[in-house]
């Protein structure tokens, strides 16, 4: 049980210490410029991607079913990324 929910605080460390990193650099150079809604997406992106796959390890036995899922989960993931930061299949949703 403690092994469980210390993975959780984990996740939600993870997720705090990846949004710190476009914080800091928008310090720093003007090349970096998140609005408030920016991070509220990413975050929302980072933390609903952790807590998929936390429920995949919790929930599925099979080390090959784990790792096929972990793996669509990510690549979901990476997409959804990419087309929000730079639109790579053009939908309205990433502003292009």
């Amino acid at each position: 049980m403690i092994t469980k929910n210390i993975r959780l605080i984990g996740i939600l460390l993870t997720v705090g210490l990846l949004l710190l990193i476009p914080l800091v650099a928008m310090q720093f150079t003007s090349e970096v410029d998140w609005s408030p809604f920016d991070f509220l997406v990413m975050g929302v992106l980072l933390l609903v991607t952790g807590l998929m796959c936390e429920f995949v390890l919790r929930k599925v036995k099979k080390t090959a079913y784990r790792l096929a899922i972990l793996a669509g989960i990510l690549v979901a993931f990476l997409l959804t990324w990419a087309e929000l930061a730079v639109g790579i299949f053009g939908t309205p949703f990433a502003g292009s």
